[in-house]
């Protein structure tokens, strides 16, 4: 079977950007496109109020209270119906003719986890329909995502660009170099040029790995510009990335020195919290 973009939608404001990216990706990398909604049970809450609620009309008022909590579940199906049906006619009007829906109840987590083996790359939100307006930081998901599946990860912005740059967060680690040839070898990335960027003092040997890792890419056909710059990578990145105008920021879930924290550590949550560009996160 073939594996498939999968675009993560919700009731936020950044669900059609999802869309547009995942159509953007599933057209670079020639594959079919599924769009998911996962409708949280975890998120109704059951409240107990028959201990304030008066004897003769406890059983009538619990008996309403059930019914539109049934109601709301209704709704939310429906919703999520609507939504999925919508993003499915965006993709097709541009141009992808495969396209699948899924509406599925659980947690958001585990659900991705179950899909993971049909995915190629996952496009979801930087941030959801609970934490849309929380600007400076990422969404409630996003790091347990992150740390749950193993495949690159498409985290857009509330409008979509289509991305006409590349920027490489490069640190010259083992697993930096895995994703720079992930990325060269990769359809997302052709005929784009990169931008090869290391937050760090210039020596010789901060020369020689940028050098080297330049070479990957441009024998991969890339055109590559190399940058070191001085400073804390989350201030001189973000920095960098907005001087140049990059419309996609790229970089690993891992890294070298402390990006090398577990998963999602300090700096890189903070470089996916800052960032003003979308950003694939290589895994």
């Amino acid at each position: 079977m073939s594996k498939k973009v999968l675009a993560c939608i919700d009731a936020s404001p950044y669900a059609q950007a999802v869309c547009d990216y995942a159509v953007w990706a599933a057209k670079k990398l020639t594959v079919a496109m599924s769009v998911v909604h996962v409708l949280d049970n975890s998120k109704t809450v059951q409240t107990d109020f028959s201990g304030s609620i008066g004897l003769g009309s406890q059983e009538v008022l619990l008996a309403q209270l059930a019914e539109l909590d049934a109601q709301h579940g209704k709704l939310a199906l429906q919703r999520g119906r609507i939504m999925l049906d919508a993003a499915k006619a965006r993709a097709e009007e541009a141009g992808i003719t495969a396209v699948d829906e899924r509406l599925r109840h659980g947690e958001l987590v585990d659900t991705l986890a179950e899909l993971e083996n049909d995915t190629r790359l996952l496009v979801l939100g930087k941030r959801g329909f609970s934490s849309a307006d929380a600007h400076g930081h990422i969404g409630l998901h996003i790091e347990r995502v992150i740390r749950t599946l193993h495949k690159p990860i498409l985290l857009t912005q509330q409008n979509y660009t289509e991305p006409k740059s590349i920027m490489l967060a490069f640190d010259g680690s083992a697993t930096a170099l895995k994703g720079l040839e992930m990325l060269a070898a990769s359809p997302l990335g052709k005929g784009l040029p990169v931008h090869l960027v290391m937050a760090g003092a210039s020596t010789a040997a901060t020369k020689a790995h940028m050098d080297a890792a330049a070479g990957i890419l441009r024998n991969a056909g890339f055109d590559t510009t190399v940058a070191i710059v001085g400073g804390e990578p989350e201030t001189v990145l973000h920095q960098y990335q907005q001087d140049h105008n990059i419309d996609l920021l790229v970089m690993g879930a891992y890294g070298h020195s402390r990006i090398r924290q577990f998963i999602v550590g300090s700096t890189t949550t903070a470089m996916i919290s800052k960032a003003k560009c979308s950003l694939l996160i290589l895994r």
